[in-house]
């Protein structure tokens, strides 16, 4: 199995190392954290998809965040909101729903604060992440958005991985492949 994928979107070139997540599969390992010229290059040509108008984007917490920061500057929405993995103590009246992900073995929770909650209900959205998968993210965050009233009008993210290159209801920027293992994963 080789060892790094070379990843190109647009004039940028990143080498991804192959992580094993299964017996049989492994990933291509996309870290958009800390490398801001890859979420600010991202951001601009994301933008360029997005025809509609819209009020507010949501990501989701952690790796979406810089995108979703780089896309709220350029097109001048001063601030968008992020579901966050855990109830904070500072939250008021906060909704969850749980979720399932293909980078993590345990059910996790997206949080929503109740005041931003307020904030989006009968407002247009775009969703935002860095790399869509199975779209189990997405789909909990859809739901945790359609719940108070948000109205999600796009989703979009830096990459489709996978079987999510198929999908229509999507926009992103380049196709990650998913690789198959041997690896004795425990």
């Amino acid at each position: 199995m080789q060892k790094e994928y070379e990843l190109r979107i647009g004039r940028l070139k990143r080498s991804l190392p192959i992580i094993p997540i299964s017996k049989t599969t492994a990933i291509a390992s996309f870290v958009l954290l800390g490398d801001s010229e890859l979420a600010h290059y991202a951001a601009e040509k994301l933008l360029q998809k997005l025809t509609e108008p819209f009020d507010y984007f949501v990501t989701l917490e952690s790796k979406g965040i810089p995108l979703a920061e780089e896309l709220s500057q350029i097109s001048q929405h001063p601030e968008f909101i992020v579901l966050r993995k855990s109830i904070k103590v500072y939250m008021t009246e906060p909704l969850e729903v749980s979720v399932n992900s293909i980078t993590t073995t345990e059910q996790q929770q997206l949080v929503l604060d109740g005041k931003d909650a307020k904030k989006i209900s009968g407002k247009r959205i775009v969703l935002v992440d860095d790399v869509i998968s199975t779209g189990g993210s997405l789909a909990a965050a859809e739901k945790l958005l359609t719940h108070v009233g948000a109205n999600v009008i796009n989703k979009c993210a830096i990459l489709a991985e996978g079987e999510a290159a198929k999908r229509k209801d999507i926009l992103y920027l380049a196709e990650l492949p998913l690789f198959r293992t041997n690896y004795d994963y425990e």
